[in-house]
Formats: structure tokens, C-alpha cells, sequence
């Protein structure tokens, strides 16, 4: 199989980024060129990733680097790319799935009046998350990390007009909010893990000396022991860098912005949640995972081993409180953003467990990467039905469609592959790498994080078939009867919409046909980089138990979340709203979940309402007294001295003494001598302090 020269890796990212630039030149030209240029410089930069795949059979040859000297002053940098295993497969995973979304958009903004700026914004979203994953240095992933950032403020506020039908929320008594808001949302919580993974970076260049992602590598043996040697800065760095990958995906407790990402257009929402933005944190937790590994079971440094109980645990926690949140949501999109929370949750717990054990290492981080990988092709096929259905419904609750299946047959097909991975329904590819990531979990005897994600399990599957009963069977709700009598279009959406999807949806099924295999080729890459390359030490899990547990386990957790879920809303032989209403307990767990554990309730309360109180408790308590000190108080000293002197001298000699300035100059008076008091009383510190220190240097 013939090799690209790895320079072909640039192009990835340059191609994306040049289709941004030339956005707006081409609309010049023709809106159609336009149209067709952005999609070509995605087609190209999605080709150049394909064609790094022929590495994966030559592992020998990797990993590969191209790099030129950017600076040398202050000190020397490189910029390039690196090329393994894992770059290879984010790499496809964002340009090709980007990619088939770009098609979609074809159909579903067509006639937008800003679709110039749509474009830009979609390819150079595109080109920064190749950038990010291509990177072979911490500080240019940094840049593509923040441009990534960007661009989604950019998309999720796309109708930053806040045009009454783009609002999220609701139904009334619950709040409505603005795609403006959204964006805004989105940059400001992202950023916070942003900086602080910043710092982290600074610290491990304090120590290692390069920002070069394999020096790192070939180096931790030397600067981790040095960092070692004062207590608690793996730790301070460690939790530091883990803020970044938990803003960006969105994990518990920086995960409430997503859900307000699908104020967006649709493809947005596919974009951000399958392929790119929410990805990132997950790559980067498998970019440092060797540094940590390395350090806890070669070096044995024990503040390493946090950053694997930490991200473990944080998964599995976000895995467990999205799914809930999904079960109550009646926004489509949002279900569907809760399940990706839930689904990211599952990732970084898979590359949590990978680190507890020796023997965890590979099994952990291929059922992480393995899951990012399918997960990828169902979200983006699921949000992109949902944006159909969204078109064709038009409105964006669940509880406005019904009986959608027999207007749109393609997409209930296309939708229900889809759906069936998710829950991870044997044979499509969900089940295989969550059967993978439960796997990992039995296997280092952590107990508690597998009963979490088993119970997760059932809410996925009752959360899944709640949102696909809503939308496609049961009654035809009163508003597709009215969109029947007025005679709107009730069919399949745009051809390019229709395709996408079901292009998506054939991967699917492709790949879940061939889903085992597809893990061991993973698994053999990753092993391959993880342990011959970088030297890291190996045992392979021994199965003390049946082979057939997991698997076991995962389709009855499956099982006992759909029967529940059918028979609510499918059949019909269950009321939902009789049952929540009937029982206290019930009616109480949905108003929590509702409420999204008011966790986000808090955070508005706590960080927006905090600052509004305090910039109304400050002007009040603080600048008005110390305002009316300086500027009232103290001119008005001299004022009232020179009257009270004056009373004295009337009172003495019998007679009033006669003011020579006018009544209305006192005031001026009283603030010119005031001042006055006030620099000869400065003057006087200002000695003070200058021979102190005169006789502090001097001596006596």
C-alpha cells in the first residue's frame, strides 16, 4: 500500500482554512461558487486525511513528524505535525464527518441571507480542530484549541439577532433563552477551563523544557521525578490541565453550556457534538495519558495516578447525571445533547480506568478512542435526522410531532440505526465499544464506577426510546394536524439532507458489522504507540471471569431500559403524565431532573446574580462613602474650623466678626484649603517614609 508523504498531513488543515478565507471572494463572484467552493476545501481537507490511513498498516514507520523552526528568540520553537495512530483516526474522524455534514448544509441553510459568513465560520471550525489534533507541540494544539472555542461562539450565536423563533427553553413557566446568550454561555465556561489548563501547560514547560508533544514523552522519565520532589504540583498541574478537557467536553461540573449550544442550526449542533469541539477534551486526555501513566507505574510518582481517579470519576459521574437529565427533556435536540454528555462521560471514563492498572492501559484507552470513534457517525447521523424532523415539524419539541414515521420513512430508518447504536444494541457499533468501556471497568475491579455505568446503560435506553417513540410513533400531535389542514409539506426534507443522513447511517451498519475487528485494528495501533514506541510497560488482562458477563450484562441493562420506555411511548397502554402526577416520588424526581439538578440554576444564580448584587452593593456601600469622605467630608474641614474660630471670637469680644469672602465662595474655599491640608499632610509621610529608609540603608 503506497505511503503520502507525511507534509500531506498540513494540507488537512491548510486546505479548511483557505476555503474560510475564500468564503467571502467567491461570493463575489457567485453565491453558487461560494456554495460548492466551501464544500470542495472541506471534500480536500477530508481526502488528505484519508489518505494518512495506509500508515495505520505500517506502524513501523510511525509515529512521523514535519516540523520547521518558527522562533529561536526568546526561545526555540518548532511548528509541524505529528503523525500516529491517534492523530490518524481524530484526524478522519473530524474531516470525513465534517465533511458529510457540509453536504447537509447545503440543503438545510439554503437561502439564508448570511451564508457567507455560514461558511466561513463552518470551514474554519473545521481546519482548527485538524489543527488541534494534528499539532505536534501543546502550543499550537493550544491555538487550534482556542480557535475551536471561537468558532463555536460564532456558530451557536449564528442568529445572534435573537429573532423570537430561534429561542431555546421552554415551554412557559420555564425560561426561554437567546441564541446571543447561547454563544455567549459557551465561551465564557469553556474559557474558564481554558486558562486554567494554560497554567497547567506553563508549569510542565517550567520543568520539561519543550512543549514538543514526543519529547514529553521521551523526556518524563527526567523532569517528572524533578517535579516530584515538591509536594502537590503534579497534582496543582494535573487537576489544572484536566479543567480544559472537562470545559471543552463539556464534563460535570463545567457541562451545563452544551444543552444551550442547539440554539445553532442544525448542522451546528452535529458538528459541535459528533465531530469536533466536544472531541477535543477527549483527545487531549489521550494525549497526556502516557506523560501520567509513565509517571505513576515507571517513576513511581503517586500524584500521578490522580489524573486518572479524577477523570474516571468524572465521567462516570457526567455519564449518570446527563442520562437523567435526557429522560425528562421534550426539546428534541436537547435530549439528544444530554445523551452526548453522557456519551463524552463514557469516554473519559474509559481513559480513566486505563491508568489504574498496568494491565488496563490498552483495553482503556482503545474502548475510549474506539467509542469516540462511533460515537462520532450515530450523534452526527442522530442530530441530523433531528434537524430534519425539526425542518419538517417545525418546532422543536417533542411533544409537537408524532406519527412522524409515515411522512418520512427514510429518515425514521435512517435515525433508528442510529438510535440502535446508541443504546448499544448488538451488532451496531455502540455496543461493541461501550461492551469494551464496561469491559475496562470490570477488569480493574473498580466496582462502583461499573455499577454506575451499567445503571447509565438502562437510562440510555429508556432516554433513546423515549425520544425516537415521541417523534415517530404514537398520536400525531395537534400540531402536525395542523400543518396537515393548511396543506404544508410533511415529507422528506432536501435531497442533500436525506443523503447525508443516510450515508452516515450505512456507515453505521457497516461498521458495526465488522465492529470487533475494527477494535482489535485499534487496539493493535494503539498498543503498538503506547508500548513500543514510548516504552511503556504492558500485561495484558487476564479473564478471570466469563468472557460473556459484559456482554450479558450490557444487553439485559439494555432490555430493562426500553420495556419501560416502550410501553409509555410506543404502545400506549401507559399515560407518562398520569404516572408522574399519580406519585409524589415521581413527580419529585421529575421536577429534579427537569431542573437539571439545579445545577445550572446555581451557576446563574451564584456567578450572574452574584456579580449583578455586587455591582449595585459596591456603587451603594463602598465608592458612595468613600466618595462623600474624600470629596465632602474633608474640604469641609477647613470650612467648618474657620466657622467655629469665627463663633469663638464673636463669643469672646461680644461682637460677630465680619467674613470677607462672599457666602457663596465658602464652600470653594473650604475645598482649596482642604486639599491644601491634605498635600501638606503627604508631604509630611513622604519624609517620614524617605528617612526611615535613609536610615535603614545607611545605619545610624
Amino acid at each position: 500500500m503506497m505511503l503520502v508523504p507525511v507534509e500531506v498531513a498540513w494540507l488537512c488543515f491548510l486546505f479548511p482554512f483557505a476555503g474560510a478565507l475564500l468564503s467571502p471572494v467567491l461570493a463575489r463572484i457567485h453565491p453558487g461558487l461560494r456554495d460548492y467552493g466551501a464544500l470542495f476545501f472541506s471534500f480536500l481537507g477530508a481526502l488528505c486525511s484519508l489518505m494518512l490511513v495506509p500508515y495505520l498498516f505500517h506502524l513501523d514507520k510511525l509515529p512521523l513528524e514535519s516540523a520547521f523552526v518558527w522562533l529561536t528568540v526568546p526561545i526555540e520553537l518548532n511548528v509541524g505535525v505529528l503523525v500516529d495512530p491517534l492523530s490518524i483516526v481524530m484526524a478522519n474522524v473530524v474531516a470525513v464527518i465534517s465533511f458529510v455534514i457540509m453536504v447537509y448544509s447545503l440543503g438545510y441553510m439554503k437561502g439564508d441571507p448570511c451564508l457567507t459568513r455560514w461558511w466561513m465560520w463552518m470551514n474554519l471550525f473545521i481546519g482548527s480542530m485538524l489543527l488541534l489534533v494534528l499539532s505536534n507541540n501543546l502550543l499550537f494544539l493550544f491555538i487550534g484549541w482556542k480557535l475551536v472555542g471561537l468558532c463555536s461562539w460564532g456558530l451557536i450565536g449564528f442568529y445572534y439577532k435573537d429573532e423570537r423563533k430561534y429561542w431555546i427553553g421552554g415551554p412557559p413557566p420555564t425560561k426561554y433563552t437567546v441564541p446571543s446568550h447561547c454563544g455567549l454561555k459557551a465561551m465564557v465556561v469553556t474559557s474558564m477551563g481554558d486558562v486554567l489548563m494554560l497554567g497547567g501547560i506553563l508549569i510542565m514547560y517550567a520543568y520539561a523544557g519543550t512543549l514538543n508533544i514526543l519529547e514529553l514523552y521521551e523526556t518524563s522519565a527526567v523532569w517528572l521525578p524533578e517535579m516530584a520532589k515538591s509536594s502537590g504540583l503534579i497534582l496543582l498541574m494535573t487537576s489544572m490541565l484536566l479543567m480544559g478537557p472537562i470545559g471543552k467536553s463539556a464534563q460535570f461540573p463545567l457541562h451545563e453550556w452544551l444543552p444551550e449550544a442547539m440554539a445553532g442550526p442544525g448542522p451546528v449542533s452535529a458538528l459541535i457534538h459528533a465531530a469536533t469541539m466536544v472531541k477535543s477534551g477527549v483527545y487531549m486526555v489521550a494525549r497526556l495519558l502516557p506523560i501520567f501513566f509513565y509517571g505513576y507505574w515507571v517513576s513511581g510518582c503517586i500524584e500521578a495516578s490522580y489524573f486518572f481517579i479524577i477523570i474516571a470519576w468524572v465521567g462516570a459521574i457526567t455519564a449518570f447525571v446527563a442520562a437523567t437529565q435526557g429522560m425528562t427533556a421534550l426539546e428534541l435536540k436537547k435530549a439528544l445533547a444530554f445523551s452526548t454528555v453522557s456519551q463524552i462521560g463514557y469516554m473519559m471514563l474509559a481513559l480513566g480506568v486505563a491508568g489504574l492498572t498496568i494491565s488496563s492501559l490498552e483495553g482503556g484507552f482503545t474502548s475510549g478512542i474506539f467509542h469516540l470513534f462511533n460515537h462520532a457517525m450515530f450523534k452526527a447521523c442522530l442530530f441530523l435526522c433531528a434537524g430534519s424532523v425539526i425542518h419538517t415539524a417545525h418546532s422543536i419539541y417533542m411533544n409537537d410531532m408524532g406519527a412522524i414515521k409515515k411522512f418520512m420513512p427514510f429518515t425514521w430508518i435512517f435515525m433508528l440505526i442510529a438510535a440502535l447504536s446508541l443504546m448499544g444494541v448488538p451488532p451496531f457499533p455502540g455496543f461493541w465499544s461501550k461492551d469494551a468501556i464496561l469491559a475496562s471497568c470490570l477488569a480493574t475491579n473498580n466496582y462502583p464506577l461499573f455499577a454506575l455505568a451499567l445503571v447509565t446503560v438502562v437510562i440510555t435506553a429508556f432516554y433513546t426510546t423515549r425520544f425516537f417513540g415521541m417523534t415517530f410513533h404514537g398520536r400525531a400531535s395537534k400540531n402536525m394536524e395542523k400543518l396537515k389542514k393548511k396543506g404544508a409539506h410533511l415529507g422528506e426534507v432536501h435531497i442533500t439532507m436525506v443523503v447525508a443522513c443516510g450515508a452516515l447511517a450505512i456507515l453505521i451498519f457497516i461498521f458495526g458489522l465488522v465492529g470487533l475487528s475494527l477494535e482489535h485494528f485499534f487496539g493493535h495501533g494503539f498498543e503498538h504507540t503506547l508500548i513500543e514506541k514510548l516504552h511503556l510497560p504492558l500485561e495484558h488482562a487476564a479473564h478471570a471471569m466469563s468472557p460473556w458477563l459484559v456482554p450479558l450484562l450490557s444487553v439485559a441493562s439494555v432490555v430493562i431500559g426500553i420495556v419501560p420506555a416502550y410501553l409509555l411511548y410506543f404502545s400506549g397502554r401507559l399515560d407518562p403524565k398520569s404516572i408522574v402526577e399519580r406519585y409524589a416520588v415521581m413527580r419529585m424526581l421529575h421536577k429534579f431532573f427537569w431542573n437539571r439538578w439545579y445545577i445550572d440554576s446555581f451557576y446563574f444564580m451564584f456567578f450572574v446574580g452574584g456579580v449583578t448584587k455586587l455591582y449595585t452593593f459596591v456603587p451603594k456601600y463602598i465608592e458612595s462613602p468613600l466618595d462623600k469622605f474624600f470629596h465632602k467630608i474633608i474640604p469641609s474641614i477647613p470650612g467648618r474650623l474657620y466657622g467655629s474660630g469665627r463663633d469663638v471670637l464673636a463669643s469672646r469680644y461680644g461682637q460677630e466678626v465680619v467674613t470677607e469672602a462672599p457666602a457663596e465662595r465658602q464652600p470653594v474655599v473650604g475645598i482649596s484649603l482642604g486639599y491644601a491640608l491634605l498635600l501638606v499632610l503627604l508631604c509630611i509621610a513622604l519624609y517620614l517614609v524617605a528617612m526611615l529608609i535613609r536610615g535603614w540603608l545607611i545605619g545610624p
